[in-house]
């Protein structure tokens, strides 16, 4: 009897702690309103942490930070073209920041990515 007791406290802790996973998951990874714009916001979230891990890259081979521009003709990266969205590269001597800001028609989509030599990506 105490088993069953038990085994129906962990399904009930469990089934709690998906739900509050799965709420929070949503609020914070808002993709907009229409799958097309689902599917970009994921694929500009990859390009921006490769374009981070290649900075990082040059920074350890450079001891500085590149632009986009440098990070393209070195071979580095290679950003695909997204309807909607524009890359920019801020570099500084001790850290950089690669924003995605979007323009496109959904207005649930988020309006600009960040990421920075932390790994560390905010969405505005």
């Amino acid at each position: 009897m105490g088993r069953a007791f038990g085994l129906i406290g962990v399904v009930i802790v469990v089934a709690i702690g998906g739900y509050l996973f799965t709420r929070d998951a949503q609020n914070i990874t808002s993709t907009g309103s229409t799958p097309r714009t689902t599917v970009d916001v994921i694929g500009v979230r990859n390009d921006l942490l490769a374009v981070a891990n290649a900075e990082r890259r040059y920074w350890a081979t450079n001891s500085r930070y590149a632009s986009l521009d440098e990070l393209r003709t070195n071979g580095d990266i290679e950003i695909p073209s997204r309807d909607h969205f524009t890359y920019s590269a801020e570099t500084s001597d001790n850290g950089f920041q690669i924003i995605a800001d979007y323009n496109g028609p959904d207005p649930d989509a988020p309006k600009r990515f960040v990421v920075n030599e932390a790994m560390t990506l905010t969405t505005e």
